[in-house]
């Protein structure tokens, strides 16, 4: 395959080559999807239903939830397809599209997440000031910044990758299109230009992990000069489901991204795609259902209203 205008289709890297093994892939990933299906509509339509969560906390998670779900349903339903066809190809253009829009949910979510550190920070460091900085017009400008950020991002990423010519394979060592992987298959002396610009993305990232950790530094030290107990346990109920999503995004996204290169398949590379694309969007809905009172209290009083109205 000599350059890129030959090149019509990809060959995705397969969990197994045994027939019953990737029915049981089918399966397994069918299961995770529906999971995280099921617990994102959930959020979107608890926040939506409830007046009592219409705050901007609940706003960002809001709009978390549709990213994760748009996550997942980039990656998980054609590799799904692959599986149960048993075949690995995906075509130029669904590659490109797979690109884009992973690209876009990634970068709006780490974003999403460095503005819900600092709501989470005016809220519980500037409480007098908290309407007046986080008024509605405000979250919606940010949120709004959030989608912008990650749709120029990814397309300033996706062009600059797929310009560049595809001369050595078409086989990805991925289950999905990942940039990383197309990187190995480009000409050695074509790709510098999307080194530099990844480059960049680590700094960026770097940055919006530095400002969580000293938003967090500066919320740890607010809670522990409060003097009802009552009060720490609230604040902390609020800000440890946001500070485990972003734990578990960042480490496996670095992991992914920083981890040593290889011209050769790995299956490290396979499950690390597993563990950073999947793993955050399905959990994320778990962890605030879990750790939230206000979550629990609203998803009741929805299933008992379902439950009265059918009655």
């Amino acid at each position: 395959m000599s350059n890129q205008t030959t090149l019509t289709e990809f060959l995705l890297l397969g969990f197994s080559d045994v027939r019953e093994l990737q029915i049981l892939h089918f399966v397994v990933f069918l299961v995770i999807y529906l999971v995280g299906l099921m617990g994102n509509l959930l959020i979107i339509t608890v926040v939506a239903l409830d007046h009592h969560l219409h705050t901007p906390m609940y706003f960002f998670l809001m709009n978390l939830s549709i990213i994760d779900l748009g996550s997942i349903s980039v990656t998980i339903p054609k590799s799904m397809a692959n599986s149960l066809m048993n075949t690995r190809l995906i075509s130029y253009p669904g590659c490109v599209a797979q690109v884009f829009l992973f690209v876009v949910f990634i970068a709006a979510d780490l974003a999403l997440l460095t503005i819900m550190a600092y709501d989470r920070y005016v809220a519980i460091c500037q409480p007098l000031h908290y309407e007046r900085v986080m008024n509605g017009r405000s979250c919606v400008h940010m949120a709004a910044s959030a989608w912008i950020t990650g749709i120029v991002y990814s397309a300033l990423h996706t062009g600059n990758t797929f310009k560049l010519p595809f001369c050595q394979s078409n086989v990805i060592n991925q289950f999905f299109c990942e940039i990383p992987q197309l990187l190995k298959i480009t000409c050695f002396d074509s790709y510098l230009s999307e080194v530099g610009l990844l480059a960049f993305s680590v700094f960026l990232s770097l940055n919006c992990f530095v400002f969580i950790i000293l938003s967090y530094v500066h919320i740890f030290k607010a809670v522990l000069r409060i003097h009802s107990e009552q009060g720490r346990r609230k604040a902390f109920s609020t800000c440890l489901p946001h500070l485990i999503v972003v734990s578990l995004f960042l480490c496996t996204g670095f992991f992914e991204y920083l981890k040593p290169t290889s011209s050769s398949a790995s299956g490290l590379d396979l499950m690390m795609g597993v563990l950073y694309s999947l793993v955050p969007p399905v959990m994320n809905p778990i962890i605030y259902s879990m750790r939230n009172k206000e979550i629990k209290a609203a998803l009741k009083k929805l299933i008992v209203w379902r439950l009265f109205t059918k009655d």
